[in-house]
């Protein structure tokens, strides 16, 4: 199977519909290259489900404030498009800023999607901006290759959480299905991201997935207040020094809000942001309480 490879958005569109008028389902896998392991398994997964999958690779410069890493951000595609043609994907939506926002550089730009309430909570805190470019461009690649599935995975909670939230509201015909977070073997969660860490701060990074299975067991064995919960995952996190917590929170998996009962019941998100060195990690674990 050959890689089918578009710039242009009404190409893509136009392939998109072609495919569903053959019969098959498109499935979409949006992504910022780099890709390793947690895409992949994105794309087995729409390749199970889906006739047509369709693999976009855009760093989308809208959700990269001022002093963020967005002209440093990893990009491979040479590397990227082997590992698509491996995974026996259909097609891959490769755009330029140009073709995503032709009027962005002359500020005549005008339209940006907002998902309010859950846009400036957890990540959205400190970096302003940051989920409008999010929905934004998720948005676009939505109405560009119109699919029938578009898949994110967990350790991006929050993006996936409010993705699914703004195609409720929009009524966007396209399904959102999040899937498990790939973790290499010592649990650190996969994340383009990682190059960035030196070799000792490598290993200083799973120290944020052993807190979230503290927290995990403490629930497990009985724990129900969601502030001894909180405080069990930072005394863990405390615990590596080369790891500065940006938060630490319990929250709805339905809106984000944050979990302030006393007692813990149902499900929830436990999240935590912060950085090694210069690098942020975010990383997370859906807890349930069946009690």
């Amino acid at each position: 199977m050959s890689l089918e490879t578009f710039v242009e958005p009404d190409k893509m569109r136009e392939r998109a519909r072609a495919a569903r008028r053959a019969g098959s389902t498109v499935g979409l896998v949006p992504t910022m290259g780099y890709l390793h392991e947690g895409h992949l398994s994105l794309m087995r997964r729409s390749r199970r489900e889906c006739g047509f999958t369709v693999v976009s690779i855009f760093v989308n410069p809208t959700q990269f404030s001022a002093g963020e890493d967005y002209d440093r951000y990893p990009r491979d595609v040479d590397h990227d498009r082997m590992m698509l043609e491996r995974a026996e994907v259909d097609a891959l939506f490769h755009p330029g800023v140009e073709e995503m926002y032709p009027r962005l550089a002359s500020r005549a730009h005008r339209t940006w999607v907002t998902v309010e309430g859950m846009s400036d909570v957890l990540c959205g805190a400190a970096r302003p901006g940051h989920f409008r470019g999010v929905a934004t461009v998720v948005t676009k690649l939505l109405n560009i290759v119109e699919p029938d599935v578009a898949w994110f995975g967990q350790k991006d909670a929050q993006q996936a959480i409010l993705i699914r939230a703004m195609a409720r509201d929009l009524h966007m015909s396209a399904r959102i299905e999040i899937c498990p977070t790939i973790r290499e073997a010592d649990g650190l969660a996969m994340s383009s991201r990682n190059k960035y860490l030196s070799p000792v701060e490598r290993a200083a990074a799973p120290a944020i997935y052993r807190a979230l299975s503290a927290a995990a067991e403490a629930i497990a064995s009985g724990e129900r207040s969601p502030r001894a919960i909180l405080e069990r995952t930072r005394i863990m996190l405390a615990g590596e020094t080369l790891f500065k917590v940006e938060y630490v929170e319990l929250a709805s998996t339905a809106d984000l809000r944050p979990i302030t009962e006393e007692r813990l019941s149902g499900e929830a998100l436990l999240a935590v942001a912060g950085r090694i060195g210069t690098t942020r990690l975010i990383d997370n674990i859906i807890v349930a309480v069946k009690d």
